[in-house]
């Protein structure tokens, strides 16, 4: 629309080793062309200063292998310090400027120098850059550094002079060798820079292949080609991937507790079902259905709200109010013994008055059903409820024993861990679902309790015993 701005899209990358590599390389390129500016100031300066030494040394030179006649003219050397004094227009003057007269190097023909003063005895100056004139009529440029002194013929000290002896070089020989250095510099600094680069890229590479191999236990899991990530992991990496494993846990935990809850709530339903079924099946007259109907009813919407309110949370309430065991005990006898009639099976309370369960009403049901439902499923006439305090300890709630016995077969020892466990039935003829003494088990560890299986002295058949701690 004409009304909205838009701003454009501004280029990141994405990837972390692209930015790493960009970011490094930014680092890398200013380095090097700090280093060259550097370097080139450097060279500019150490050159200058060469120059400076170098025509120093040329006029000590000259200083020491020039002599006078007699007259006081000057004889210079026939080999000067250095063959471009030789050859005319070479870049390389010496000149000696006496009072009445001076002398050239065979190099300055043609040439037309600075003008040169005398100087002061032992008097140095470096001077630059100068202008000069070509022998071809171009101007130039010179650096020139000169040195006063003084002859004495021997034993005439009267007859002592003053001269000055000056050496000029071309200016353009420092700026040449500047810009042959700076070509050689700039190369090889590039050359430096990109295998640098390569390098860098390499090591960037390296550093951040754990995060790749974060990456593809990532995929590994996702696709369910691993159960979690594995833990050999850098330092810096470990809380990130425990994280993640934590997470990974947590929701198959959850995704587990609800299969768990659904299997629960059907397995919980199954009672109160049976007892509508045998109600009907049995011919039971209306207003006696009618309150039977409402009783399983309400038996199953307890059920629904403790199983939903299960899998929310976790564990039991530290502080609950005491239960009265036999009231709920009654409820589930009565209607096991009427999906039970036509085995005759009868359920006998041996209840402490005093006993109290400390928990949720649901735990309850859930305990007290699934035991005595597996007691009437394989009872052949008897069950036997027994219920009483358990130990005791200071300033704390006793703790409480409940123990379900029958009379039928029992359980032999090598099968109780088997049938303890999650959709394992103990005889596979028998009609179940397999999950009611696993959630038993779970009721009781999450009250921090034991429940011990084995065959009742008494009755002869199974004996379910379950023992939670002084304080549950």
């Amino acid at each position: 629309m004409g009304g909205e701005r838009r701003h454009p899209a501004r280029w990141r990358p994405r990837s972390l080793q692209a930015r790493q590599v960009l970011a490094a390389s930014v680092g890398l390129l200013a380095f090097l062309a700090l280093a060259g500016y550097a370097l080139d100031r450097a060279f500019i300066d150490v050159a200058g200063e060469g120059q400076r030494e170098r025509l120093r040394n040329y006029v000590y030179a000259y200083a020491g292998d020039i002599e006078f006649l007699r007259g006081g003219e000057i004889y210079p050397s026939e080999s000067p310090p250095d063959d471009r004094f030789l050859r005319p227009g070479s870049g390389l003057y010496a000149e000696v400027v006496l009072p009445n007269d001076r002398w050239n190097s065979r190099s300055a023909s043609g040439q037309e120098l600075p003008e040169a003063t005398m100087l002061g005895a032992r008097e140095e100056r470096f001077d630059g850059p100068l202008p000069m004139v070509r022998s071809d009529g171009t101007p130039g440029e010179v650096y020139r550094y000169g040195i006063g002194l003084v002859w004495s013929p021997e034993g005439r000290p009267d007859s002592e002079f003053a001269y000055t002896i000056y050496v000029m070089e071309d200016a353009g020989i420092v700026p040449r060798q500047v810009r042959v250095f700076r070509a050689a510099l700039w190369v090889n600094l590039g050359i430096a820079g990109v295998i640098l680069l390569l390098l860098q890229a390499l090591i960037v590479r390296w550093s951040l292949w754990p995060l790749r191999r974060v990456e593809h236990e990532l995929v590994r899991v996702q696709r369910g080609q691993a159960d979690r990530m594995g833990m050999q992991h850098p330092r810096e990496l470990q809380p990130l991937t425990e994280s993640i494993n934590a997470l990974i846990e947590s929701e198959r935990e959850h995704l587990a507790r609800q299969r768990n809850t659904m299997s629960d709530l059907a397995h919980s339903l199954k009672t109160p079902l049976a007892v509508l079924r045998s109600r009907l099946d049995a011919g039971t007259g209306e207003a006696e259905l009618r309150e039977e109907v409402e009783a399983q009813l309400q038996r199953m919407t307890d059920l629904v709200t403790y199983q939903l309110a299960r899998a929310a949370s976790s564990g039991h309430q530290l502080f609950s109010a005491a239960i009265e065991i036999e009231p709920h005990a009654e409820q589930i006898v009565r209607g096991l013994e009427k999906i039970y009639a036509a085995k005759g099976a009868v359920c006998e309370f041996e209840i402490d008055p005093a006993a109290r369960f400390h928990g949720e009403p649901g735990d309850l049901q859930e305990l007290l059903g699934n035991l005595l439902e597996n007691a009437f499923k394989w009872a052949k006439s008897r069950v036997l409820l027994t219920v009483k305090e358990g130990e005791r300890a200071p300033n704390r709630r006793p703790g409480l024993i409940l123990v379900v016995e029958d009379d039928g077969p029992g359980i032999p020892a090598d099968r109780v861990t088997a049938v303890l466990q999650r959709g394992v039935r103990g005889d596979e003829r028998v009609q179940g679902h397999g999950i009611g003494l696993s959630i038993v088990q779970d009721i009781v560890h999450s009250y921090r309790g034991e429940l011990q299986v084995g065959r009742s002295d008494e009755l002869g058949g199974a004996c379910f015993c379950v023992r939670l701690p002084p304080g549950f």
